[in-house]
């Protein structure tokens, strides 16, 4: 079993940089379906070849995807196993706000300590109304 290092801050800043923007969203979406050229890809879009190119080279440097040449044409693959260290951090995320929020809500559940010399201490309607 290969066990994958965990993302750096570095990492970690540059994949969701890049999955902040959703034309390169998209473009991960469409090349996790099938590889694509860069020319395919920016004719889908309204925009400059250049500014899809640039795209592009943002998703390749936080490696969410692979560009390999076959001649003149540059194809574009997502990368399933970078997306899955990317699922990994927010599931990661996820379990410890889960935990938390247990924590409070186990902590909100139990009943509020009674105060010497109070016997309706749990009861709202014997708090007295703030005075300003």
């Amino acid at each position: 079993m290969v066990k994958r290092r965990p993302l750096g801050d570095a990492e970690i800043d540059r994949v969701f940089h890049a999955l902040a923007d959703a034309t390169r969203r998209d473009i991960v979406r469409r090349t996790l379906v099938a590889e694509q050229s860069v020319s395919e890809l920016a004719a889908g879009y309204a925009m400059s070849f250049a500014a899809v190119s640039k795209h592009i080279s943002v998703l390749a440097e936080a490696r969410l995807i692979t560009k390999r040449a076959e001649g003149r044409v540059r194809l574009v693959r997502a990368d399933p196993a970078a997306l899955a260290r990317a699922q990994e951090l927010l599931r990661s995320y996820e379990d410890l706000w889960r935990g938390r929020i247990d924590r409070l809500d186990a902590l909100l559940a139990e009943p509020a300590p009674a105060r010497p010399g109070r016997e309706d201490a749990g009861d709202p309607a014997s708090v007295p109304p703030p005075t300003n």
